[in-house]
């Protein structure tokens, strides 16, 4: 997780072109929808992908159920839509084989890819390394950071949207800050936890699936992310007396909500941990900020990162080999 800086701007030394180069094509083609394809962590970076595509671009996306093609052969029309696959092995059939469907029936096809050898690679377009490097651990974290990158990006370039790229450049060191911040109060809070409700909403909803993964995956926390619309529609029954939830609030339209939710959740008795920027005097853990708000979600990633990692060993667990897990998972 510590290498995420220096693999964001190897992308930016290394790729940068090509993705002006695929920006270029989409302004020229003009998809008039995105479809994004991906499993686990990748799927949570399609969704801020898909989150900055409809918010810079006015463009539908979705997340393809993958079994509409592998298991149900659905006869979908994607002629004139843009296919984005996100992976870091590129292995998993499940995201080769619509890739290879879509690119047959007239899409364009993107691979976002730390393996450009890989199946997924040689079956998109649109091949872009994410440049990670090599991920030994079995939770994705820096190749996490780096498909978040990727995807705004892509974004960036397509919309031709210098504000976006400059953040983009600029991102590096504000990671690297962002992963010194101290979130021991959270380890604290969480070291006998048995269960953690993780709140996010618009850009940050995918980084609270992503953290709420985390904790199942390497903590044994059973875990569930939820945008702060929706815990009053049924997951407010579960709140009660030492409840734990980690409430993401950065800036932008969504934070007030946030800050509201995080002081009715206290009193109805929950252990917030409520992780918003410096000015936010109710904070309980510093979310440091981006060079521009819509990256805030790759810093808060990159401040919960290590906070995770050393919760899981204050549970006597190996964050790096968790339980039950391998790196690729090959499904249909």
């Amino acid at each position: 997780m510590r290498e995420g800086p220096a693999a964001i701007a190897r992308q930016a030394e290394k790729q940068d072109a090509r993705f002006k180069a695929l920006g270029e094509r989409l302004r020229h083609q003009d998809p008039h929808a995105m479809i994004t394809v991906a499993r686990g962590s990748s799927d949570h970076a399609s969704a801020y992908l898909s989150y900055l595509t409809m918010l810079r671009l006015g463009r539908l996306s979705v997340s393809l159920p993958m079994s509409l093609v592998t298991m149900y052969d659905a006869p979908l029309d994607v002629a004139g839509t843009v296919a984005v696959a996100v992976s870091q092995s590129g292995r998993s059939p499940d995201v080769v084989e619509p890739i290879k469907r879509f690119r047959a029936g007239r899409a364009e096809t993107v691979a976002l890819v730390n393996d450009p050898a890989s199946p997924l690679g040689e079956a998109a377009e649109w091949c872009l390394p994410l440049e990670a490097g090599p991920e030994y651990a079995v939770a994705a974290t820096k190749s996490y950071i780096a498909s978040l990158a990727a995807g705004a990006r892509l974004v960036g370039h397509w919309a031709n949207d210098s504000a976006l790229l400059d953040g983009l450049q600029a991102l590096p060191d504000a990671l690297a800050r962002a992963q010194e911040a101290d979130w021991s109060r959270a380890v604290e809070l969480l070291r006998d936890a048995e269960r953690i409700m993780v709140v996010g909403r618009g850009l940050t909803l995918p980084v609270a699936m992503e953290a709420a993964l985390k904790c199942k995956e390497t903590a044994a926390i059973q875990a569930e992310a939820f945008s702060g619309a929706e815990i009053k529609h049924g997951p407010m029954a579960l709140i009660d007396d030492g409840y734990p939830l980690l409430i993401f609030a950065p800036r932008g339209p969504s934070q007030a909500g946030q800050i509201k939710l995080a002081e009715e959740m206290r009193g109805r008795g929950a252990s917030v941990l409520l992780a918003a920027p410096e000015d936010v005097a109710s904070r309980d853990l510093l979310l440091p900020a981006a060079p521009v708000p819509e990256l805030d979600a790759i810093t808060a990633v990159a401040a919960f990162y290590p906070m995770v990692e050393a919760l899981s060993r204050a549970r006597g667990f190996d964050p790096d080999q968790p339980r039950h897990l391998n790196k690729v998972t090959l499904t249909r």
